[in-house]
């Protein structure tokens, strides 16, 4: 069964702002673009404006996502990735940029596109308290727990990634 498209009103609060599109047929992600220059420097953050803030119908929520371009060619990430955009929220939507090259600065232009929209459904739920939880086949496994990772398949009495080692701090908070 395939839906229509979901109307979300849209508010440029800058001019020229292009209205966020999609750059093929079948993406999931609609373009924002950053509306001020930015430099960052090796390891630094900011919030950029993006010009627009939007309503979306009650049940939907908006992630911005960052775009694989930037993250492959410049070391760029977004700080919470995904941002979460509630239905009920109206005001301008940034995104926070974080330049993860080691040794380059990163130079974003006006209008140069700095994430990615998407809008999807979300579900309200109630959440029951319970003294326990059912089985399941997962049961606790996290962290790297189906292996695939060298440094995740040799640990031994937990997951070690970089030196660290999840079950020990698990352990070490069961302990307090």
């Amino acid at each position: 069964m395939t839906r229509g498209p979901v109307d979300v009103l849209i508010r440029l609060l800058d001019p020229d702002v292009p209205i966020p599109s999609y750059g093929h047929p079948g993406d999931a992600g609609a373009d924002l673009v950053t509306t001020e220059a930015a430099e960052l420097a090796p390891g630094e953050r900011a919030v950029l404006p993006t010009g627009v803030s939007i309503a979306l119908p009650d049940g939907y929520a908006a992630f911005v996502h960052p775009r694989s371009g930037l993250a492959a060619r410049c070391g760029v990430a977004l700080v919470n990735a995904p941002g979460t955009v509630d239905a009920g929220y109206r005001g301008e939507i940034k995104v926070i940029v974080v330049n993860l090259d080691p040794r380059e600065s990163v130079r974003f232009e006006r209008f140069d596109r700095i994430a990615q929209l998407v809008v999807q459904q979300v579900e309200k739920v109630r959440f029951h308290e319970v003294a326990e939880l059912p089985g399941s086949a997962r049961a606790e496994g996290g962290f790297g727990s189906t292996g695939g990772h060298a440094s995740v398949d040799g640990a031994e009495g937990g997951i070690t990634h970089g030196g660290n080692s999840y079950a020990s701090v698990v352990s070490d908070r069961e302990g307090q």
